[in-house]
């Protein structure tokens, strides 16, 4: 176990963001210790509370940026049975590790689970401690208007990109520490709770209509290809991937 400063974990920071960011993604510092705080028990992470961590997130710019381009790779055509966009974020988290051979690093994709199903991690808890998000839920709510045994998700929001974003995954650097990291507090986007209520409604109510994603207005929005990628199911995507591929 090594202890690293606030300076010397902002310069491994920048390390990550120079590789990623070209890619159209983001990366932000958490310690294990705040997340396992907020959730249950089968989901705490089994590391040192001050165990350093990034949440990795794509911004809107990674479809052209990272995912067509891996489309038309040999690592695409080797994992053709798997999901295209899933395998491409293997590809980057993998280049985390890679970047630095080190240091003991574990990466958890958003899209991994348990042998009895639950997420290895929860992302959205993990995006919220670093205070790269805000993550609004059902709780936040004084006056709730839903009926207690209706079932309602919490969302994030990010302050740029309002709802035109995903959370990928962590890093966690296993052996590193870093004591007087300071928490970060994820700002506030929405300013009243009907803002909040409304953002649920959207999100539970009206996921696929993409409005929820809106309820700022944010500095970029997926392409017009990367919504009809993502509004078609994955068993007709076949057409769209050679469209896209052709397109490179």
């Amino acid at each position: 176990m090594s202890s690293v400063t606030v300076e010397e974990l902002r310069e491994i920071e920048g390390g990550l963001t120079s590789l990623l960011e070209p890619h159209g993604f983001e990366c932000h510092p958490f310690k294990i210790g705040w997340y396992n705080e907020q959730v249950s028990k089968p989901f705490v992470l089994p590391y040192h509370e001050d165990t350093v961590a990034f949440i990795i997130i794509s911004t809107p710019s990674m479809f052209e940026k990272a995912f067509i381009p891996f489309l038309a790779s040999a690592d695409c055509l080797r994992a053709k049975q798997q999901d295209p966009v899933d395998q491409c974020m293997v590809r980057h988290f993998s280049a985390v590790k890679s970047n630095y051979p080190e240091l003991d690093i574990e990466t958890i994709h958003d899209f991994e689970t348990t042998p009895n199903k639950r997420p290895r991690v929860l992302v959205q808890t993990a995006g919220h401690v670093s205070g790269a998000v805000r993550y609004y839920q059902r709780k936040d709510l004084l006056a709730d208007p839903w009926s207690p045994e209706k079932k309602i998700y919490g969302v994030c929001l990010h302050p740029v990109f309002g709802g035109w974003f995903a959370l990928r995954g962590v890093a966690i650097f296993k052996t590193l520490i870093c004591p007087d990291l300071q928490k970060k507090l994820p700002r506030e986007i929405l300013a009243t709770e009907q803002e909040v209520a409304e953002l649920l409604r959207r999100y539970n109510e009206h996921w696929e209509d993409w409005s929820f994603r809106d309820v700022i207005t944010p500095k970029e929005r997926y392409s017009e290809e990367q919504k009809e990628y993502f509004a078609t199911k994955p068993a007709e995507r076949l057409a769209l991937i050679e469209k896209l591929v052709a397109s490179v």
